[in-house]
């Protein structure tokens, strides 16, 4: 169904119909539930928290004895906040957060070329965020920590966290 012809029924509906259909999707489907709650009540301090204690425990596991390291998990948190509307610099801070957790893990464990690739885009992606909403005041100082933690230790792809900063000069 096209978004003009959805207009166009919905047009037809009344009052009464309508919120008999935004019940049933609320009751159905649990994004339109999840979506509606954010809405109402965005408690957005409380979701980030969530999302950090996740991408904490991919690196540092509290219940298992192996990390899994997945870049993947912190990326369906900034996709899913996006997707709701929470405020750009909470989901730049979740972005970095993910950026100094993998930093401090590869310290720790010998990491995969794959893992610097993946953190490089990862920077990109941030770099980029931030550039978009004009954060660039608010954490200059952890994006430099970054760049400084990738050249301090050498990190083989380096010059692609240097390239990324030209976006912000």
């Amino acid at each position: 169904m096209s978004k003009r012809a959805l207009a166009k029924y919905l047009s037809e509906l009344d009052k009464e119909e309508l919120e008999t259909q935004l019940m049933d999707l609320y009751n159905r489907f649990p994004v339109v539930k999840e979506y509606y709650d954010f809405v109402f009540n965005p408690k957005e301090d409380k979701l980030v928290q969530e999302a950090k204690v996740k991408i904490s425990n991919e690196y540092f596991p509290l219940k298992r004895k192996r990390p899994k390291a997945r870049r993947s998990v912190a990326q369906k948190y900034i996709k899913h906040f996006t997707k709701l509307g929470v405020a750009p610099h909470l989901i730049a801070d979740v972005m970095l957060f993910n950026l100094e957790i993998a930093q401090s893990f590869s310290t720790e464990k010998k990491v995969p070329d794959a893992f610097y690739k993946s953190m490089a885009n990862s920077f990109k992606e941030l770099v980029q965020h931030i550039a978009v909403n004009g954060l660039l005041s608010d954490f200059r100082e952890r994006i430099v920590a970054c760049y400084v933690f990738t050249n301090e230790h050498r990190w083989p792809n380096q010059e692609d966290f240097s390239k990324s900063l030209d976006i912000i000069d």
